[in-house]
């Protein structure tokens, strides 16, 4: 599953819709980060937390009714942590998504990631 924004990023989020389902009940900011830093997704999860304060609840429902069982569901973390490898990896090169004026759009998330 490969996303493409109106800001001319692209990019894989995920291998299949049962992953991407996951990604999208445990983590729906993961877009609204400028950056997507690790801190900055931790803030934006913070914000939506403090408007959706029963998003557990409504997660763990949205997980049943589509047969999933919510124990069974990744954390933030790892759904986070496969969205990068995905958008780092080999995967990201087979998905590149070309623009109007035939260049690459610009990646989701860093391919070089600084490390500390």
């Amino acid at each position: 599953m490969v996303y493409v924004s109106l800001d001319g990023e692209a990019g894989p989020l995920a291998v299949g819709l049962p992953e991407l389902v996951r990604l999208c009940l445990v983590a729906p900011w993961w877009r609204d980060a400028p950056g997507r830093t690790a801190e900055g997704l931790r803030a934006v999860a913070d914000e939506y937390r403090e408007d959706l304060p029963d998003l557990d609840r409504r997660r763990d429902r949205a997980a049943r009714a589509l047969g999933l069982d919510p124990a069974g569901l990744p954390s933030e973390a790892a759904a986070l942590a496969r969205l990068a490898e995905l958008s780092r990896g080999p995967v990201a090169a087979a998905c590149l998504v070309v623009g109007y004026e035939g260049e690459p759009l610009d990646p989701l998330f860093d391919p070089h990631p600084a490390h500390p």
